[in-house]
């Protein structure tokens, strides 16, 4: 479904990405774990279009991507759920979910989109009008993750979900993108909580100054022991 191929990216004269290829297959859940500053959500941003490539090529199903402005990225099926939520936190709840949907894929759509991300995050249903800045952090993250799948994606990258949440709510968003997985639709995450998500991952990528230097199963790199040292400090 998706193709990262000779990737070279970053920041005006900073080059973080170095000949980064990699893949993930429709169904799949995939991750990036690497320290941070290893390039994770440069990834995620090249993808979506937010930064663009010096060099190399990144296919989404048939489409190229190089050069496709973000919004129509969205339209052709992918999700981005960004680091640190990005809200608008003087909208209400509903009202940053119905932003999710302004694509013309899925704004035919609306109305079973909202009532199935309802279903999925009981607690946005009960501070649906309640002003996003004005939420835990924990609803503010469920509240970024369902407003991803207002789009009606194929596709969802998920940077850093866990982010600054309790060890118990992190639990929960673990459990929720499972879910989500569960239900037919193709995931990429960046995490930092690497024992965790090599767990429930298909596949891992091991990204470490920029490049990808490991790959396979989740659980066969969660006993591999550069990794163990690496992340997990055994």
């Amino acid at each position: 479904m998706l193709r990262v191929e000779h990737v070279d990216a970053g920041y005006g004269d900073v080059q973080v990405l170095w000949d980064v290829s990699f893949k993930v297959d429709a169904g799949e859940f995939a991750v990036l774990v690497g320290a941070n500053g290893a390039g994770k959500s440069t990834i995620m941003k090249t993808i979506s279009n937010l930064v663009q490539p010096s060099r190399g090529e990144i296919w989404f199903e048939e489409t190229r991507l190089n050069g496709i402005p973000p919004n129509r990225i969205i339209d052709l099926g992918i999700a981005h759920v960004p680091e640190g939520r990005q809200l608008f936190p003087e909208m209400t709840v509903r009202e940053n979910l119905e932003l999710g949907s302004l694509t013309a894929r899925a704004k035919s759509h609306r109305k079973q989109s909202m009532e199935w991300v309802m279903e999925l995050f009981p607690r946005l249903r009960e501070r649906q009008k309640q002003l996003a800045g004005t939420l835990s952090g924990g609803e503010q993250q469920m509240c970024a993750i369902a407003r991803g799948l207002m789009s009606r994606p194929k596709m969802v990258l998920f940077d850093e979900p866990s982010l600054g949440l309790s060890p118990l709510l992190t639990q929960d968003i673990f459990r929720l993108t499972h879910q989500i997985h569960q239900e037919g639709l193709t995931i990429l995450m960046v995490e930092q909580n690497v024992k965790q998500t090599l767990t429930i991952c298909d596949r891992a990528y091991v990204l470490t100054n920029g490049k990808i230097v490991m790959e396979g199963k989740g659980r066969e790199l969660l006993e591999n022991q550069e990794v163990k040292e690496a992340f997990l400090g055994i």
